[in-house]
């Protein structure tokens, strides 16, 4: 069997890949995490809450489609570059603002910049890892997802006791996205389909989106991913107000518990799954994926219990929930690398915009709002359930917690698709290799006759 070739400076950009990852969700916590302040000062109801999530992810999907595009047929460092600076940017102009509206639309600005970011840095991993450590490498890029959130949980809320402003927090995170954008045009990137085996025509694509689409791997795959990013923006959004009421805890403890749920429990699912995915493929064609159906199961049934449990212990529903969440991380790890397994290189970024189109539009813009406007609802309920008229943080703290129960639901969904998915990636896969040794072989005869 041909070993494919790995870049020589394949390390040196998957680590700016990974810094970069991690400003991109550090950014993107922020509101998650000073939204009770907020909530107050300009009295918003859950779903306005909601709705700051909502907003940026739809925007965030549907800039994506042209975006990855560019990054299919252009450079993707400078496309990279100019994002994680416009992002950047506008968190600063975020601590700015003086009303929700205004908050909302420079959220959605952030979108835009952010989508720029994932299509482009999937690609280029592609190319520059062999298939058999891509799951290794996509895991390190990942573990910017935890480590952001992580740093963002155990800091933004010290940052608004020091300087006594949600405000604050908005200026500070813009710097280090600045000055990383420098580094990031700097990057000298491998050919498309450079760790392929086979050589890779340049020629443009007719109708990309639709040949992407045709895979039934993929279509499975982008509603596993709808259901899981249902779940995940769902958590992120309302944990940390979820843990202020429902636990009565003060801003900065809710943070940084949190930060244990779905930070350090990223660090172990991501750098250890990701080797046991590997492993798992080397043994069978299917394996990632049915790795990843198995880790839902473990993940719904833990954050199921972890909220049917109630007022527990916090150290319990922290450790219990968490467990959930550090197996619910392997989804990144398996579902990415899939997706490389059966899309051809020069199609990548545009099946990845594809997949975070689906992923945003239909999951990660829907689970904030409709946890928001579920959390109204069953707040209304239990405030006629205890016979009152004014309604209560209590009541609020009440509703809250029992619209969490959607996020295993969703996971049990994701478990399912993954395994609709399971059966069909052996052919796919196999399909996306024997049309690039076609391929390839008219490539190297169009090179002999010239």
């Amino acid at each position: 069997m041909t070993t494919a070739p790995q870049a020589s400076n394949a390390w040196r950009i998957l680590f700016l890949l990974f810094l970069a990852n991690l400003f991109n969700f550090f950014d993107r916590t922020i509101p998650a995490i000073i939204i009770e302040p907020i909530r107050l000062e300009w009295h918003l109801s859950d779903f306005q809450i909601g709705l700051i999530g909502t907003a940026f992810t739809l925007v965030y999907a549907i800039a994506g489609l042209p975006l990855a595009r560019m990054a299919d047929t252009g450079s993707r460092a400078k496309l990279m570059g100019w994002g994680l600076a416009a992002w950047s940017g506008l968190t600063a102009v975020n601590g700015m603002v003086g009303n929700f509206w205004s908050f909302l639309l420079v959220r959605m600005g952030v979108g835009i910049g952010e989508a720029s970011y994932a299509p482009a840095a999937n690609s280029l991993i592609g190319d520059l890892f062999p298939a058999e450590r891509r799951s290794r490498a996509m895991g390190i890029f990942m573990l910017g997802l935890p480590l952001g959130l992580l740093l963002a949980f155990f800091t933004i809320g010290a940052m608004v006791q020091a300087f006594g402003s949600w405000r604050a927090p908005f200026f500070i995170a813009a710097v280090p996205g600045l000055v990383l954008a420098l580094f990031i045009f700097l990057i000298r990137e491998p050919a498309r389909g450079a760790a392929e085996t086979v050589a890779i025509s340049q020629a443009p694509i007719d109708r990309p989106l639709r040949r992407v689409l045709s895979v039934p791997t993929f279509a499975w795959l982008v509603l596993a991913g709808l259901t899981f990013n249902f779940a995940s923006y769902a958590c992120n959004s309302f944990m940390v107000p979820m843990l202020q009421r429902y636990f009565a805890l003060p801003l900065h403890d809710a943070a940084v518990a949190t930060g244990m749920i779905v930070g350090l429990s990223g660090l172990v699912g991501l750098t250890l799954g990701g080797w046991v995915a590997d492993k798992v493929h080397q043994r069978f064609a299917n394996g990632r994926l049915l790795f990843a159906a198995l880790s839902m199961l473990v993940a719904t049934l833990a954050t199921a219990w972890a909220l049917h449990a109630g007022r527990i212990e916090l150290g319990l529903f922290v450790a219990v929930f968490g467990v959930g969440w550090l197996f619910s991380y392997n989804f990144y790890t398996c579902v990415y690398t899939a997706i490389q397994d059966v899309v051809q290189p020069r199609l990548r970024a545009t099946a990845m915009a594809l997949y975070f189109a689906g992923l945003y539009l239909l999951g990660g813009g829907l689970g904030p709002v409709v946890v928001g406007g579920l959390s109204d609802h069953f707040a209304v309920s239990a405030m006629e359930a205890a016979g009152q008229l004014v309604m209560s943080e209590a009541f609020k703290a009440q509703g809250l917690h029992d619209a969490m129960y959607l996020i295993p639901v969703a996971l049990l969904l994701t478990l399912v698709f993954l395994l609709a998915a399971s059966r069909c990636f052996v052919r796919d896969a196999q399909k996306m290799r024997e049309g690039m040794v076609l391929e390839g072989e008219a490539v190297n005869a169009r090179a002999a006759e010239a």
